[in-house]
């Protein structure tokens, strides 16, 4: 690689989590497979994670006609003017997002993300689990249906659940239900979040033993329903089942009494801001977040379970589902066949540009922006070109780009159509 090129193709970490999508079914193999010909597929291993950026856990690499140029955090430490001026200083000269794909067959566990001062002290304290000092506010825009948990439900949805639902009354405690039904009644916020809290550490907290009995009695409900030819849907039995398949007797299968359950269309978006319970179920995402690997868990996990942190740390606020949603903005595009929407989270650490090039359409230009900023094709190929590279870079599904700061990018599209996402600082 040219010491003066600014636009060139990384390569990315794959990340085998358990609960990943296996073989050619996932995204991330696909992407990943197609960017890198010498990568063959594992039908029987996971593919979870596709990470872009300079995280050390799974940090990208400079490739120049297929050869390793070393990594991107070390360019970018000695060309630090790539971040732009105003990223390069807030960041402390960091690149400051992740950038991920994520396919994900089995649920991931009930989470949340300690903000900034939070992070600091769980890491000053507890280094071995709380591995950086960062937040971890995160974004994720669907590329299939996408299902996850996001947010505590509406209290009166809560408290439904507590009237008709036995199993769930008794694994909360008959104490911490009156409170939240007697609490559903009235318009006291800071009351609904306290018996909320009351309730859900509650159960969080409940003895192993309980909560095996009250899940055999919840299936035994289910099935008195069916038998009875009674509306099951209160019970949310698919959910259900999918949840005790994957973690049998695990007390998080009770939280989606707690947590609203949403399903995303492809190229809707979700943000996650700090203490925001949480857990992904199915389906493919792109995923953007602050550079940290800080997460609090505790349910539907074998890993690590810190529930009073989690209890504590919580945002206990009910919110109608369609509130979980994130809008994003179009951007003006002067150029012919091409659509660009912009996903701004309310944090500096990150955005996200979708860009698709319509059918017919040969040509579109990436803006310059004040800011780094990492590009991944998820469909379509051609060419890439840029004033400081020696040669036209061949793009196609999964090709990644860094482009620094304040660069052009012609694509010369060879496909009906192209589907682009660029992650960016958020100043």
């Amino acid at each position: 690689m040219g010491d003066t090129e600014r636009v060139f193709e990384i390569r990315c970490s794959v990340q085998n989590y358990a609960w990943g999508k296996h073989g050619s079914s996932s995204a991330v193999a696909q992407l990943a497979a197609s960017a890198d010909k010498n990568l063959k597929i594992d039908e029987n291993k996971p593919y979870a994670e596709l990470w872009m950026g300079t995280h050390s856990n799974g940090p990208s690499e400079i490739y120049k006609d297929g050869q390793c140029k070393g990594k991107l955090k070390d360019w970018i430490k000695q060309n630090v003017d790539c971040l732009g001026s105003q990223v390069r200083e807030y960041f402390n000269g960091r690149l400051p997002f992740l950038f991920k794909v994520l396919s994900v067959n089995n649920s991931l566990s009930i989470q949340a993300h300690p903000n900034k001062v939070h992070s600091e002290k769980l890491h000053k304290e507890r280094p071995d689990i709380y591995k950086d000092p960062n937040h971890k506010p995160e974004m994720a825009i669907a590329l299939t249906p996408f299902k996850a948990m996001c947010g505590f439900r509406p209290i009166q949805e809560v408290a439904d659940f507590l009237t008709k639902i036995e199993p769930f009354r008794t694994v909360v405690g008959s104490k911490n239900a009156i409170k939240l039904i007697t609490a559903s009644k009235t318009n006291d916020m800071p009351l609904h979040r306290e018996a909320m809290k009351y309730c859900f550490t509650g159960l969080m907290q409940q003895e192993t033993d309980i909560v095996k009995r009250e899940l055999k009695k919840l299936f035994m409900l289910v099935e008195q329903f069916n038998t009875e030819g009674k509306d099951v849907s209160i019970l949310i039995p698919d959910m259900l089942q999918k949840l005790n398949k994957e973690f049998p007797g695990d007390v998080g299968i009770f939280a989606i009494y707690f947590l609203n359950i949403i399903t995303l269309k492809p190229g809707e978006a979700i943000f996650l801001e700090a203490d925001y319970p949480h857990a992904y179920l199915s389906g493919d995402c792109m995923e953007c977040m602050a550079c940290s690997d800080n997460v609090v868990r505790a349910g539907l996990t074998p890993k690590f379970r810190d529930v009073h942190t989690l209890c504590e740390m919580l945002d206990y606020t009910g919110r109608q589902i369609s509130r979980t949603k994130l809008k994003p903005s179009k951007v003006d595009n002067s150029q012919s066949g091409i659509e660009e929407i912009h996903f701004t989270p309310p944090i500096y650490d990150f955005a996200v540009n979708v860009i698709e090039v319509s059918s017919g359409c040969t040509k579109a230009t990436l803006r310059p922006l004040d800011s780094a900023s990492i590009v991944i094709v998820q469909s379509g190929e051609g060419i890439a070109t840029n004033s400081t590279l020696s040669s036209p870079l061949g793009v196609r599904a999964g090709s990644t780009l860094f482009i620094s700061a304040n660069e052009t990018v012609n694509l010369y599209i060879h496909s009906q159509g192209m589907l682009i996402f660029r992650a960016l600082a958020g100043l």
